[in-house]
């Protein structure tokens, strides 16, 4: 996962990602004092909401600028920067949690990501996971091979959205016993008028290497419109979000 964020408005414009996590907490199955690492926790947000219902919780994340917000809202918890596929811990802990981030990593650091999740979890610890499914975004992604094709460009998905049965697949064999997944659709309002290109713009950065600052904007603009008779509703803009949501256990 390669990308610079804009902390700030990730935090004001997109509380919804942290907002959803909620739901993927109720998947863990540990009693109190049990300890979690939130990881790719970016702000924070539900980290703290991990050590309000009791959990023992720490975050990991790659981006020093939510990891700047995290620390400074949160400073009583404790938040570490690195790499989702190369982790180590001062210590091994029980739950390992996951909201909207596992689509950013590539699909061959798939089974770097997992064992180092694995190694990190005490012996029948769980990982809790939801994040971008098979056909996650389709038309969003659809939209926008559309705009750069226009222009003679190529548009490269910079997202991993698998199945199910591949993900199950890639956690049996680094050693997870699956417990449940779910794969389910999660049509998402987004906020202001200009919902959908301010979400592309934050969110869809790696497909744009080499393209000046003006032809990234006229092609969002041309996206947005291409997509607007699909993903604008009653005066509103849609994510047309696809979500995987599953707990596994590292068995010995």
């Amino acid at each position: 996962m390669n990308i610079k964020w804009n902390a700030d408005k990730y935090t004001q414009d997109f509380s919804f990602v942290h907002e959803y996590g909620n739901e993927v907490i109720g998947l863990i199955n540990r009693e109190e004092g049990a300890s979690v690492l939130d990881l790719g926790c970016g702000n924070g947000a539900l980290t703290k909401k991990l050590s309000e219902l009791g959990f023992k919780a720490s975050g990991l994340d790659a981006s020093p600028e939510l990891l700047q917000i995290a620390r400074k809202n949160y400073p009583e918890l404790t938040f570490y920067q690195g790499d989702a596929t190369e982790f180590e811990l001062p210590g091994k802990v029980d739950v390992i949690f996951s909201n909207a981030v596992l689509h950013w990593i590539a699909k061959d650091k798939q089974p770097d990501l997992l064992r180092c999740v694995y190694h990190a979890l005490n012996e029948n610890g769980q990982f809790v996971f939801e994040f971008g499914g098979s056909q996650n975004n389709a038309l969003t992604h659809e939209g926008l091979r559309q705009a750069f094709a226009a222009r003679g460009l190529e548009y490269k998905m910079p997202f991993y959205f698998p199945t199910i049965g591949e993900y199950a697949s890639l956690m049996e064999r680094a050693g997870f016993r699956v417990e449940y997944a779910l794969l389910f659709d999660r049509p998402t309002e987004l906020k202001g008028d200009n919902g959908l290109y301010d979400w592309i713009d934050l969110f869809i950065r790696t497909p744009f290497g080499g393209v000046d600052e003006g032809m990234r904007k006229e092609i969002i603009a041309d996206a947005v419109e291409r997509l607007r008779d699909k993903l604008f509703r009653d005066g509103k803009w849609f994510s047309d979000y696809v979500r995987i949501r599953g707990r596994a256990v590292a068995t010995v």
